[in-house]
């Protein structure tokens, strides 16, 4: 049985709707996975570092869980990043990573049609990614395959448009579940 850790990178889940979902879903369905909210943890923004690097030497799985933010990680996340994924732990002749697998999920606010190469942003999602597969191949991680949900817009959000992304997190999440419980049997 792998361990498994996810991050939580959103800025505020009480004001989420697909990622507080997301994360809901996902404990309800993998109770032993160990689940660090980062908001929670952390409102000041101090991290423990030695505590955040503890969780992922235990893990043989991470998950970076985070709603896509001008195309890449929220603050909250970036700064656990930078803070936590140093040179001698993460990375360099002493990292400590190597070999556990990652896989991102998380969703954007935009609908999909306009993450294509002549849509509006004239770039897939697969191309705003290759940062973090870089990050991952620094690390000696193994990144997986994402599993995102595009089209969960914070505005006009009406009874109909929350009870449709409550809808699409919990469908992310069991394709989340899915994958995880395929790795770690």
């Amino acid at each position: 049985m792998k361990n498994i850790l996810i991050i939580s990178g959103h800025p505020d889940l009480t004001h989420s709707i697909a990622n507080a979902t997301i994360i809901d879903e996902v404990a309800t369905a993998l109770p032993d996975a160990e689940i660090r909210r980062l908001d929670w943890l952390y409102p000041d923004g101090k991290f423990n570092i030695s505590a955040e690097q503890e969780s992922l030497l235990r893990a043989d799985v991470i998950v970076w869980q985070f709603p896509f933010s001008w195309y890449g990680l929220p603050g909250l996340m970036k700064k656990w990043l930078d803070e936590v994924f140093v040179h001698g732990f993460a990375h360099g002749s002493t990292a400590k990573l190597g070999g556990k697998k990652l896989i991102l999920s998380f969703t954007t606010g935009a609908p999909e049609a306009l993450y294509a190469a002549d849509g509006f942003f004239g770039h897939t999602i697969e191309t705003y990614l290759i940062p973090f597969g870089t990050t991952a191949r620094l690390c000696n991680l193994e990144m997986l395959a994402p599993v995102y949900t595009c089209g969960i817009s914070y505005v006009d959000r009406d009874a109909d448009k929350i009870a449709g992304q409550k809808m699409l997190a919990r469908e992310h999440a069991s394709r989340l579940v899915d994958l995880l419980n395929t790795i770690r049997n």
